[in-house]
């Protein structure tokens, strides 16, 4: 069996013609706000050469010196004019506070990007930009993927980030991007991934591929990897995962396939405590009690 290593680099590969890592990420800062809870700094940052990625990254008021970042992921839910919105005001699927608030209450700073064709990178349809990247040899899951790895290099140029604690968490797009992150970036300590762990097979069988939006589609995918195949790369790091046993986009069985494959993965590891799937019968949503282990899962493994 191929390593982890190899195999990660073959999952990278599956994502189109990317840019290169090696070009130096410029920030612009547009505007710092003091809010109640954190200093909001609103950037624009090169990531990809090809389009400047709008972003947020918050730091708890009051912090001194390295704090540990969380990489917050923003769902889709056809709401493309939200973005990294998300991450700073309420959202009726999450739970109260926003993330950006929860997290300085905690004392981690915070980093969202709008990815391609959300929030201020808005004006072209989905479908659109897929297309036109699948003429040109690119994958749209790709460049976003490739955008968040970017934005983890950008956290290792600031100094006030303790960049040996990095995690990422998010919900429905945000958790499957949280997987993928933390599959590929070894740098990612934590991955808390809502309402997103698909099994691609159980997917199919159930007749839910059009839950999930044309971006979600990487070509040859499953010639190569299973779900459960590309959450292995993220072990022995901790990896939490919250789920609905009522939600389409996550048929059970599909559930059922990934926890026993990772389970046997970190009991062969030597690190069982590190993965945990915690299922409620429930929708696509975050509850109260998902929050809660959210949290807690941080303060044990950040």
């Amino acid at each position: 069996m191929k390593n982890r290593s190899m195999r990660r680099k073959e999952l990278y590969g599956l994502l189109g013609d990317l840019p290169k890592r090696n070009r130096r990420i410029a920030c612009e800062t547009v505007a710092v706000e003091r809010r109640e809870h954190y200093m909001l700094e609103t950037l624009r940052l090169d990531l990809n050469g090809v389009e400047s990625v709008p972003a947020y990254f918050t730091r708890p008021v009051g912090a001194e010196g390295r704090t540990p970042v969380v990489v917050f992921d923003h769902s889709h839910g056809g709401a493309y004019e939200i973005g990294k919105e998300e991450f700073v005001a309420p959202r009726s699927y999450l739970h109260s506070p926003p993330y950006a608030t929860a997290l300085a209450q905690e004392g981690y700073s915070g980093i969202c990007i709008d990815h391609w064709a959300f929030g201020e990178r808005r004006g072209r349809r989905e479908s659109e930009i897929f297309k036109e990247m699948l003429w040109r040899g690119q994958v749209m899951w790709g460049m976003m993927v490739f955008d968040s790895i970017r934005a983890v290099d950008y956290l290792h140029t600031r100094e006030d980030v303790d960049t040996r604690r990095i995690g990422t968490l998010g919900l429905s797009m945000g958790s499957t991007m949280a997987w993928w992150l933390a599959a590929l970036d070894e740098r990612v300590k934590v991955c808390i991934d809502l309402c997103c762990m698909t099994e691609f097979e159980e997917l199919i069988k159930t007749r839910g591929l059009d839950g999930h939006g044309i971006y979600y589609y990487v070509p040859r995918l499953l010639l190569h990897f299973s779900t459960a195949e590309i959450n292995e790369l993220i072990c022995p790091r901790a990896h939490l995962c919250l789920a609905g046993n009522y939600d389409g986009l996550t048929p059970p069985a599909g559930l059922d396939k990934v926890d026993r494959s990772l389970r046997a993965a970190y009991r062969k590891a030597g690190r069982p405590e590190a993965w945990e799937m915690v299922r409620y019968d429930q929708g696509h949503f975050e509850n109260p009690d998902m929050r809660r282990r959210v949290m807690e899962f941080l303060r044990e493994w950040m």
